[in-house]
């Protein structure tokens, strides 16, 4: 897209709704943003996409670039894949094997008009962008995967488009490649000064190393809907969904609020703090699970509490003594996550994990089945207004 086409601003608003896909979703990306959209398998990531892309017609909706309607199905409007200014890099890098790498990148530009000697150049250019220049002359089939990847983000840029569609393009490439890969996209997506107007992005990713690494904001699909949303810091320390605080690594439970318990200054690990922190409680099952307030907290509202794994204390007896959180479990998996023991419990109120030494098991004589305790401090806890 080129010229007069071309938007002034090229923010992205969607809005989609699909029957028989049980989709129902509205998203907004400012210009220059980078948007993670996370979620399980079938949640309807893949839809989302493909309602941007132009290769489904929701059955109520819109997509809207800067001030260009590509979707309107109030009015009919349903631009098709090639008009609408965007680029997808998927898993797959799916370069043309006859093509050399090169015309693989110029193939864009001269589809849209452009003449074989400019296109050559802006290919050149856009190989010399993503560290793939010396690969101008091979053809796809002499390439390891992390270098066709390179090439396919050359050729997906090579057109300009105003959003960039990233669908996995991290999860075919080995894992000494993907590091490599994501530095290369952060790069090309923050740093193209001669751009007149910045480009947006959406990142389709079951990777939180992808999210946190190149997005600004999260997106978390659950069943068709948006469960949660917020910038990147923000959902993974304070996760309002069961999927968002997996991915985080955090234990979230949900309840009600609760007026602030009285935490003595022995549970603080810095005592001068018991003046300036405040603390709320949230009841989940008939269970009161104390901590600090982050944030917004209004008791009687649906609220949520977090902690770490690694937070968590594990008896083989019910603990007595300083105040703290209190979960009966029973052990329903021990598993290794790099020299740190992740043992997970299945407790009333929700699977809950700690994560322990291998000696600290071994002392406990851990075992799935086995029925223990997890105690965790309110001062390593945060409730929170869902």
């Amino acid at each position: 897209m080129t010229g007069a086409d071309a938007p002034q601003h090229a923010g992205l608003s969607v809005a989609a709704r699909i029957a028989d896909r049980d989709l129902d979703v509205r998203i907004e990306v400012a210009p220059g943003e980078v948007l993670a959209v996370l979620g399980p398998n079938g949640a309807g990531k893949s839809s989302l996409l493909q309602v941007i892309a132009g290769l489904i017609v929701p059955d109520e909706g819109h997509v809207r670039l800067g001030d260009r309607t590509l979707t309107e199905t109030a009015k009919g409007i349903a631009l098709p894949p090639h008009r609408r200014g965007i680029s997808l890099l998927a898993q797959d890098p799916l370069l043309f094997p006859h093509l050399s790498v090169r015309d693989n990148v110029a193939f864009g530009p001269r589809s849209r008009g452009t003449r074989n000697r400019a296109a050559q150049s802006i290919a050149t250019d856009w190989l010399a962008a993503v560290d793939a220049v010396a690969l101008a002359d091979r053809h796809p089939g002499a390439l390891s995967g992390g270098q066709a990847q390179r090439v396919a983000l050359a050729r997906a840029l090579a057109v300009d488009p105003d959003l960039l569609l990233l669908d996995e393009p991290m999860s075919a490439l080995d894992v000494d490649v993907a590091p490599a890969m994501r530095t290369l996209l952060r790069r090309v997506l923050r740093d193209e000064p001669g751009r007149a107007h910045p480009r947006c992005a959406v990142l389709v990713t079951h990777d939180i190393i992808d999210a946190i690494t190149l997005a600004d904001r999260i997106v978390v699909l659950e069943a068709g809907r948006i469960a949660e949303s917020g910038p990147v810091t923000d959902v993974m320390s304070h996760p309002r969904s069961p999927f968002a605080a997996r991915i985080a690594g955090l234990n979230l439970l949900h309840g009600t609020g609760m007026d602030a318990a009285v935490v003595p200054s022995g549970d603080l690990s810095r005592p001068s703090d018991a003046l300036e922190q405040a603390f709320g409680a949230v009841r989940i099952d008939g269970l009161r699970v104390d901590g600090c307030v982050v944030g917004d907290f209004v008791p009687g509202a649906d609220a949520a509490a977090v902690f770490s794994p690694a937070a968590v204390s594990v008896f083989t007896e019910r603990p007595v003594g300083s105040p703290r959180n209190v979960f009966a479990v029973e052990i329903v998996d021990i598993t290794d996550h790099g020299g740190i023991v992740r043992v997970r419990g299945d407790a009333p109120q929700a699977d809950l994990s700690a994560d322990l030494t291998p000696a600290a098991v071994a002392q406990l004589g851990l075992t799935v089945g086995a029925e223990v305790f997890f105690a965790v401090k309110a001062t390593e806890v945060r409730v929170y207004a869902c």
